[in-house]
């Protein structure tokens, strides 16, 4: 890490190559963090490194798989110091009733949701707390917050992330970190929902059929920002954002 990088704050941000992650490290560079931007597709962060530095921004890609923890403790090891932890990397597998859902897809979105952000809040969470203004964000979803039928293996996981994030808070309070969580609704992303519907590119269409403006990323990013921005004393414990179209999880009004 160069002197110009110690000088400045340092954001790490899980997820990076794609979506709401590489929006938020855009937006958090913009902001003057160093950004440190992980995931496991190398490629794709080195490249978004490789932007930010150009537009006169500090930013270090760093390829990791967060559910392997002892990479993950090589890479807090890596770090001189940290600020801020953003909790985006996850997903969601499938949109199958319980009757039929494949475990080893419930498995492996509990593996990225909420191991994987546990391994990388425990490996970095001394130096936040050496920092003396630390800040832990968790990306959930509203999944988090209410259930709806053909989500349950996801909506399982993000509920469990929502309950690491508010466990943490109770634990650590009195610590000099925050502990925000940032719980969207229907955000359109170019992977999302193509992912969840296993590559059906017109079965993800349909998620965002006939709704005018769901969220995008940037919008995302824009809260995540805001909130990590608020002055030390100022802690957004959770914050639920939705398109206008959305009501609910299961209320979306479309103009079809």
């Amino acid at each position: 890490m160069t002197a110009a990088h110690a000088a400045a704050p340092t954001a790490v941000v899980t997820g990076a190559s794609s979506g709401i992650g590489a929006a938020t490290a855009r937006q958090l560079a913009a902001a003057g963090f160093h950004v440190v931007l992980t995931a496991r597709r190398k490629d794709r962060i080195e490249a978004l490194a490789a932007e930010l530095t150009e537009a006169g921004h500090q930013a270090t890609a760093y390829a990791l798989d967060i559910t392997d923890r002892a990479a993950v403790d090589d890479f807090a090891a890596s770090l001189d110091h940290v600020e801020v932890l953003v909790n985006n990397a996850g997903g969601a597998l499938g949109a199958d009733p319980v009757a039929t859902g494949d475990p080893a897809e419930w498995r492996q979105m509990y593996e990225t949701n909420v191991i994987g952000t546990l391994h990388v809040t425990q490996a970095l969470l001394p130096a936040l707390v050496a920092s003396g203004d630390g800040t832990v964000v968790v990306l959930s979803s509203t999944a988090g917050h209410g259930t709806y039928e053909g989500g349950a293996g996801y909506v399982a996981a993000k509920h469990a992330e929502h309950v690491l994030a508010e466990t943490l808070r109770l634990e650590i309070v009195g610590q000099p970190v925050r502990v925000i969580e940032i719980a969207p609704g229907m955000v359109k992303t170019d992977e999302f929902a193509v992912t969840r519907y296993r590559g059906d590119a017109d079965q993800a269409a349909k998620v965002y059929a006939g709704v005018t403006e769901p969220l995008t990323a940037d919008d995302v990013a824009d809260t995540i920002t805001w909130a990590v921005t608020r002055p030390s004393h100022v802690n957004v414990d959770l914050l639920i954002l939705r398109p206008r179209a959305q009501a609910s999880n299961t209320k979306v009004h479309r103009e079809l």
